[in-house]
């Protein structure tokens, strides 16, 4: 079975958002074990900003984003299912790429729900629009 191409186009967005100087930032689906305040979530999903100011010790492997963020003046960790990415993007310029969402993503996530680290926060949202999210090629 072949790698999904996922953890490496989010590694590529990345690091194209930290080479222009823009923030990047990664829309991910709401799943249980996820302990965020249900009031940051809209339409089943939150986002999270993970440029090198707000986010410390990231890592993005094949199957997880880690990493660690201070929320109210509180350090926590965070431990995102790569299934559970919904996209990433350029929040200066709503750039990114925008990843099809199907069965299969789901399970999935419901699988890996056992491994998520339950104590997580995310980042204060703010009354925006939604961002458009495009298709780099």
């Amino acid at each position: 079975m072949s790698a999904s191409t996922k953890p490496y186009l989010i590694r590529s967005i990345y690091d194209w958002c930290i080479d222009s100087n823009f923030t990047p930032y990664i829309s991910v689906k709401i799943y249980p074990e996820l302990d965020i305040p249900l009031e940051c979530a809209i339409n089943d999903e939150i986002v999270f900003n993970i440029s090198v100011k707000a986010a410390h010790d990231l890592i993005i492997n094949n199957d997880f984003i880690y990493f660690m963020a201070r929320f109210n003046g509180v350090s926590r960790k965070l431990k995102i299912p790569m299934s559970a990415v919904k996209g990433i993007f350029a929040k200066e310029v709503h750039q990114g790429i925008e990843f099809p969402s199907d069965k299969k993503d789901e399970n999935q996530v419901n699988n890996e729900q056992n491994n998520t680290i339950p104590s997580s926060s995310v980042l204060p949202l703010k009354n925006t629009s939604k961002p458009n999210l495009r298709v780099v090629k």
